[in-house]
This record gives C-alpha cells, sequence and structure tokens, in this order.
C-alpha cells in the first residue's frame, strides 16, 4: 500500500487522477457531498485542507482529509477531517497506513497532537481509534444555524 498526497502544501490538486477516484471512497464516509465533488472539495482545500490517499494498485483504498494549523488549546495540530477506508478493505490496515502517515507528517513539522472528531454514532471507528493509541479529551458542541 501507497500513501500519496493529491493535494500540494497550497491546496492545489496535484494529483487528478487520484483525486477523481477518491471520491467513490469519501461519498462513503460523507454521504451528504453535493453532486459538485470537484467544486466543494477544492472550496475545502482553499480553508486550508489537505487529501491523501492509501492506494493498492490501480485502487483507492483510503482517504484522509486533514489540515494542520495552530489553536489556544492543542497548539500546532493535525487535524483529520475525514479518515474513511474503503468498505470493502475495512480491517486490512488501510485506516492504519493514512493515520500513521499523517502522524509522520505532524512530527516532521514539530506538531504537538493529531487530533479528529467521530461521530457518536462510529463506534466500529472508536474501538480503531482507541487502538491507534487516541483518547477522548472533548466533547464537540454543534448549534446547526441553517
Amino acid at each position: 500500500m501507497q500513501i500519496v498526497e493529491v493535494t500540494d502544501e497550497k491546496g492545489a490538486i496535484a494529483a487528478p487522477e487520484w483525486f477523481s477516484k477518491a471520491e467513490a471512497v469519501h461519498r462513503q464516509l460523507r454521504t451528504a457531498l453535493p453532486p459538485e465533488y470537484e467544486a466543494k472539495m477544492k472550496r475545502v482545500f482553499a480553508g486550508g485542507a489537505r487529501m491523501c490517499v492509501a492506494v493498492e494498485g490501480a485502487d483507492v483504498a483510503g482517504v484522509a482529509v486533514y489540515r494542520m494549523y495552530e489553536n489556544t488549546f492543542y497548539g500546532k495540530q493535525l487535524y483529520v477531517d475525514d479518515l474513511v477506508a474503503d468498505e470493502r478493505r475495512r480491517s486490512r490496515g488501510v485506516g492504519r497506513a493514512l493515520l500513521d502517515h499523517l502522524e509522520q507528517k505532524a512530527r516532521a513539522a514539530g506538531f504537538d497532537s493529531l487530533t479528529l472528531d467521530s461521530g457518536t454514532q462510529r463506534l466500529q471507528a472508536h474501538k480503531f481509534y482507541f487502538r491507534e493509541g487516541m483518547a477522548v479529551t472533548s466533547f464537540h458542541f454543534l448549534k446547526k444555524l441553517k
């Protein structure tokens, strides 16, 4: 398995062939993504997000969308917006490979932490995150405005 950075350091799509193949896997997690996937993701990338994919042969086995920034609580962090393994390849090391890649990026940048949010209903994902040494450190609150 190989990890490929789909975006460059400025958020431009640097690997369009992998970006196109990532959409179907990404939608397994984010089912509400609009039909205009490329336009949506370009806006997300313009806001600081980046994407990498786990590749097996000619297929995308997993997708990670992340951003690197500093805040007042966690300090310098790599925040994972989305982490998804293709449903046909779950429990085969895809998520671990992506998470390991992101952790290495964060460490190489001298960052303090790797963080993510996970929906309360995603119990299998939580088991995975606990196995990977992550801990629940706070609650995420939301008030919908639309």
